[in-house]
């Protein structure tokens, strides 16, 4: 999510709402989740506040009016957790006086999200402190709104943020070794005595050992626990801390109390190893953790950091890649990654785009096609201009859709965190339950203390809270890594209860790039007919009416000169020439004008018999009549078949829409395999059928293209873009496909389904765990070591089971390979 406005419906500008997201650490559990979202929505002003274990970030909704991120910070830091702001410099142009410094900070203070701002002159530049993903780019934005400029300098908070998680990673290692070197000699000699070795060391030397784990390794436990209790709520933490307190004081209680001589049986290995363990677990937890957010640190270690810049004399310099603009010439030179999107100026090259896209051929680029930041340039010297910069370009658009994605909560996500938030008590409420039961049947103080222990430590709502955060993780990472885009959780919810697609035919299961196969003449001389349609199409952007002019330059005739061009949505154009008027478009719009195509019917019939998609061009004169028939062709994809094929084994039927009439759609269906078809229809009614399918088949969904497949996208249960498309399709689709082949529909249901199972054998094993562990604890059949190690583990194995996912590989792009 990014750091934007909203504005409720029917509110006054004046209650628009900011969207912010913010890093937090020390989150363990899903009553965190609940604890932190607790926390930051009783901030005046804040609403809607959604936490994600997994990605470690908050997102909310808050009245810049009423509260700030400084605030909201705050509240998250009281509550015992760690927010964790992001620190940035510009490069400031235009300042000459102290009074630029003031007026450039006072304008960097307004910007939602910004914590701290100076500028100092002297090194014209800016520090920015605050949170959002967006951050850089609104600063910026309201530096230059007061009159300055702006560029970043380059932004090493990601590296500084990296190198903190590294150390922190090697600190929590060495802290677990230390916790074995000193539980080994606490935990061997139990491993030996059924063997009938007694090697137990004295109680004051256990007493010892066990300390500094207590409480040097163990104090995090006590310290996010005395927080929790601070905050009338429970976690991970404070079970582990009330359940090695009481075996670590039990123990000390049995030693001071044992007759002289007497050597009493302890406990101190099982508060030592339960928290050495726990540690263990959580560090494993957290490496694991970090692997599924791989995807995105894949993603943006794409972007050079430098880029190579063509000044108007000629010369090149090498400047960092933030400080490209708009319009600047980039030369991108053999086996160099493009620095930002650009057309090619000159040359022409071989591209590795598959890091970027999935596609794992390279795509050859010519003069005047448009390159994607962070593809390889393969062969070729390239110069090229840049049309899109920063956070506009292709991969910083696919990074912040993959971060949404990841942030975002599945719809049983909820239902999970409300058994979450009162899962702590349960639990304590259990452990007392069992000490009191075995106390009053048993009367043994001691084994009803140690009983209950292992109720609390047995206990895990950690599995629970990252059981559906760490799948949709994994499985959104994976499925980018293929070109598969998905919006949000729901999005992937959707996908796996698809029962039918819809498929816009031109662009999706066609190349879209039609030719004119055939050109009748009808009435008149052949070249005259030609050269008016091309003259009517001239001016249009329609696949079809540049397939007519390129087929007229082709022969060498120039358009006729049209006036008055009208187009008829869904339908054809209408021009004059000279003096006389004239249509071009589909038998509807003949039949529309009253003029009969009855004539040319037979040789129509031919035409779409091969799978070609007809139209006609006609005089409107006092006599209107057909001049001509034209005939097109557009070549299916060469995975068409095999995605309408992967579909019907997954259970899922197609069905193909298109303007195209009848005959032709359906020789381009049998070729292709679509279980249905839709033809002739028009752009407006794409909407309306794709309701009608919903009704029929239940879960639908619109696969597009193109502006005018917006609204069936929006209509459909998930709207599925090509990513060639526009930025209109992909903008109401749920899941975006990066290349233009078919097939990536199948590879996205099939990740959906993929990770939704994840999540379901996740849930499972956590619920399943916890359901059959307290149990057994309960009633005497779990030490407490054993107990505690389930517990450290348990997690461990949803993580792992989550990061199966990050084996996925699409087989659009092998198929691709082997077509090839």
């Amino acid at each position: 999510m990014n750091l934007q406005q909203k504005t409720p419906q029917g509110a006054a500008p004046a209650t628009a709402l900011t969207r912010l997201d913010i890093d937090v650490g020390g989150m363990t559990c899903a009553s965190c989740v609940r604890h932190v979202e607790r926390a930051a929505g009783a901030v005046p002003g804040v609403a809607d506040v959604s936490v994600n274990l997994g990605a470690e970030r908050v997102s909310l909704d808050f009245d810049p009016a009423r509260t700030d991120a400084s605030a909201i910070a705050a509240a998250i830091e009281d509550a015992g957790y760690e927010p964790h702001a992001r620190t940035l410099a510009l490069a400031i142009d235009g300042m000459t006086c102290a009074s630029c410094v003031s007026r450039v900070e006072k304008a960097l203070a307004t910007v939602p999200g910004v914590t701290a701002a100076s500028v100092n002159l002297a090194s014209e530049r800016a520090t920015i402190t605050g949170y959002g993903r967006d951050i850089e780019a609104l600063a910026i934005r309201a530096v230059e709104d007061a009159g300055y400029g702006a560029k970043p300098v380059a932004d090493e908070a990601q590296a500084t943020r990296d190198a903190e998680i590294a150390a922190t990673e090697r600190r929590e290692m060495a802290l677990v070794v230390v916790g074995l070197a000193l539980t080994a000699p606490l935990a061997l000699p139990m491993l030996a005595m059924p063997f009938g070795v007694h090697a137990m060391a004295p109680g004051w030397v256990q007493l010892l050992l066990a300390t500094p784990v207590q409480f040097w390794l163990g104090w995090r436990f006590y310290r996010a626990g005395f927080k929790a209790l601070r905050a009338k709520t429970g976690n991970m933490e404070l079970l582990v801390a009330i359940g090695t307190s009481a075996a670590y004081f039990l123990s000390i209680w049995l030693l001071l109390t044992a007759p002289a001589h007497h050597a009493p049986e302890l406990y101190f290995e099982a508060s030592a190893v339960i928290i050495t363990l726990v540690l263990l677990g959580k560090h494993l937890e957290a490496r694991a953790k970090r692997r599924t957010a791989d995807a995105v640190r894949a993603l943006m270690a794409l972007r050079p950091d430098t880029a190579r810049v063509r000044r108007a004399d000629g010369s090149e310099v090498e400047v960092p890649v933030a400080q490209v603009a708009l319009g600047d010439t980039i030369v991108v030179r053999p086996g160099e990654r493009v620095p930002v999107d650009a057309t090619i100026r000159e040359g022409a090259s071989e591209m590795d785009e598959s890091m970027v896209t999935g596609e794992s051929l390279p795509v050859t680029r010519e003069r005047g096609e448009r390159i994607i930041g962070g593809s390889v340039n393969g062969t070729g010297v390239l110069v090229a201009e840049a049309v899109a910069v920063g956070g506009d370009t292709t991969l910083a658009r696919i990074v912040r859709l993959v971060e949404n994605a990841q942030a975002s909560k599945a719809p049983i996500q909820k239902l999970v965190d409300k058994v979450a938030a009162i899962f702590v008590p349960i639990v304590v409420g259990i452990a007392l339950l069992t000490f009191a039961a075995w106390y009053l049947t048993t009367g043994d103080l001691e084994l009803s203390i140690v009983t209950a222990v292992a109720v609390l430590v047995i206990a895990c709502p950690c599995a629970l809270g990252l059981a559906t955060p760490t799948a949709i993780m994994a499985g959104t990472g994976a499925a980018a890594r293929g070109g598969v885009l998905i919006k949000d959780a729901e999005a992937l919810e959707r996908a796996k209860a698809i029962r039918a697609v819809a498929f816009d035919k031109t662009g999706t299961l066609t190349e879209g790039r039609p030719r004119l196969a055939g050109f009748v003449a009808l009435d008149g001389e052949r070249a005259d007919a030609l050269a008016v349609a091309a003259g009517l199409q001239a001016g249009s952007e329609h696949p079809l009416a540049r397939a007519v002019v390129e087929a007229a330059a082709a022969e060498g005739l120039a358009p006729s000169r049209a006036e008055d061009v009208r187009a008829v949505a869904g339908r054809g154009l209408e021009g004059r020439v000279g003096e006389a008027r004239y249509a071009i478009g589909s038998a509807r719009h003949m039949a529309d004008l009253g003029i009969a195509v009855e004539t040319a019917a037979e040789g129509a019939r031919r035409e779409a018999e091969e799978g070609r998609s007809v139209s006609y061009l006609a005089a409107l004169d006092e006599h209107p009549r057909l001049l001509a028939l034209l005939a097109f062709a557009d070549t299916p994809r060469a995975s068409a078949a095999d995605a309408v094929r992967r579909l019907k084994e997954m259970g899922i039927a197609s069905i193909m829409l298109t303007g195209d009439n009848e005959g032709a759609a359906r020789a381009v269906a049998r070729a292709i395999g679509v279980d249905e078809v839709v033809a002739e229809v028009l752009p407006e009614d794409k909407a309306r059928i794709v309701s009608e399918l919903k009704v029929r088949f239940g879960e639908v969904a619109m696969v597009g293209d193109g502006i005018n497949d917006a609204p069936a996208l929006a209509a459909a249960d998930l709207g599925i873009a090509m990513g060639s498309g526009t930025d209109v399709a992909m903008e109401a689709a749920g899941v975006t496909l990066m290349r233009g082949d078919p097939e990536a529909v199948a590879d996205a249901i099939e990740i959906a389904r993929a990770t939704q199972a994840k999540i379901r054998q996740n849930l499972f094993w956590a619920f399943a765990y916890n359901s059959a562990g307290i149990p057994l604890a309960a009633l005497g059949l779990l030490s407490p070591v054993i107990a505690g190690a389930a517990m450290a583990f348990s997690s461990v194995s949803v993580v792992s089971n989550a990061l199966l996912l990050r084996r996925w590989k699409p087989k659009a792009s092998s198929s691709a390979g082997r077509a090839s």
